[in-house]
């Protein structure tokens, strides 16, 4: 949607003009001069029309002063429709406020200039005429806001949906880093345990080797059930939340780290976004300390409050980080993002005795 009129809203001008001029010679004819003049002034709308950029004060004079040089004799009075109509036209298409006021106002004074100049026993009703142009060019300038008003609204809606298109791609990554990270962490885990003990313990290898197999497996089903909730979320099985901590944990224990969880309150309090969030913060916080705490012992704790949802996760032990892990930190930062997005805060550091992330969600998202 454009403030700017369509060619076939131009072209219904000229021919609307065609039309008044037409009317004036046969209604109130009068001199040959006059004729011309009020062709004149027919021609000039015609030009308006065929070229767009043609300045608006050039062709307001161009229209008025034939048109009240007609009229002044007395004949062609419906020829000041044409003024009328040039005062709506510039009113529409005309993007600079001062000449389309400044044209309003010597489309207004036309009549009135005419009056003064026609012979003393000529008159006509020149205050109508008045009203006859301002009105319509009023209406004018409303449509042209209506239209750049509807204009910028639309924009404002592109504007927004590519917004949305942004974070819900940022919302996929973030998701499939936690997936891939937390599966690949826990295979990588269990193949460097099997590696170490193949020639030692190959029994124990052989365990190691199928705890790597059942994690990958899983991380797989996980991945697939994310892909197929992004294809078809009404068909898609429900996004992991606070119910789905348990197996998260009892996942992570059976990848060889000591953890435990406890949750206050009620789950089902909390929104399904802002309780993925959650599920997802955890899930990120666990795979860091299984990367980089195996043999330390940690907490989780929710707090579900009646207004927002408390998380705590707690690493107690040694914390080492890889010798080869130097790229950046962006578990913490999506786990940031992830609590931001739904309105809360995150805070992640070392403590004295290992690592500690804590931080609230908003238990509803913003309606």
């Amino acid at each position: 949607m454009t403030a700017d009129p369509s060619p076939g809203v131009r072209a219904g001008v000229a021919v609307l003009a065609v039309l008044i001029g037409v009317l004036a010679a046969v209604s109130d004819p009068g001199s040959a001069a006059g004729l011309a003049l009020v062709a004149l002034a027919v021609v000039v709308i015609g030009l308006w029309v065929a070229l767009p950029r043609l300045p608006s004060a050039v062709v307001a004079v161009g229209v008025v002063v034939p048109v009240v040089a007609a009229a002044r004799s007395g004949q062609f009075e419906p020829a000041l429709f044409l003024v009328s109509m040039l005062a709506t036209g510039v009113a529409w298409f005309e993007r600079s406020t001062p000449v389309a006021v400044a044209v309003g106002v010597l489309g207004a004074a036309s009549p009135l200039v005419a009056r003064l100049l026609m012979p003393p026993q000529e008159s006509f009703s020149y205050w109508i005429w008045v009203l006859g142009i301002v009105f319509p060019w009023v209406l004018g300038r409303l449509v042209r806001r209506q239209f750049e008003l509807l204009a910028r609204l639309e924009a404002a809606q592109r504007e927004l949906a590519a917004r949305v298109v942004t974070e819900e791609r940022q919302r996929i990554a973030r998701d499939v880093h936690d997936l891939v990270g937390h599966g690949l962490a826990a295979v990588l885990l269990q193949i460097t345990g099997a590696r170490h003990v193949l020639r030692r313990n190959p029994d124990a290898a052989d365990e190691a080797l199928a705890a790597a197999e059942t994690a990958g497996r899983a991380s797989m089903a996980e991945l697939r059930r994310t892909m197929s909730l992004l294809r078809n979320a009404s068909e898609a099985a429900p996004a992991p939340g606070l119910d789905g901590l348990a197996d998260l944990v009892r996942d992570v224990r059976e990848q060889g780290l000591a953890v435990r969880h406890t949750i206050t309150g009620d789950p089902a309090a909390v929104d399904d976004g802002q309780a993925l969030a959650v599920h997802r913060i955890v899930q990120e916080s666990l795979t860091n300390a299984l990367r980089h705490a195996p043999r330390a012992d940690t907490a989780v704790a929710v707090t579900i409050g009646p207004d927002d949802v408390a998380f705590d996760v707690t690493t107690s032990g040694p914390v080492t980080p890889r010798a080869d892990d130097d790229r950046p930190r962006y578990g913490l930062v999506g786990m940031r993002e992830r609590a931001e997005l739904a309105g809360g805060e995150l805070t992640a550091a070392p403590t004295p005795h290992g690592w500690r992330v804590r931080g609230r969600i908003p238990a509803r998202g913003a309606t």
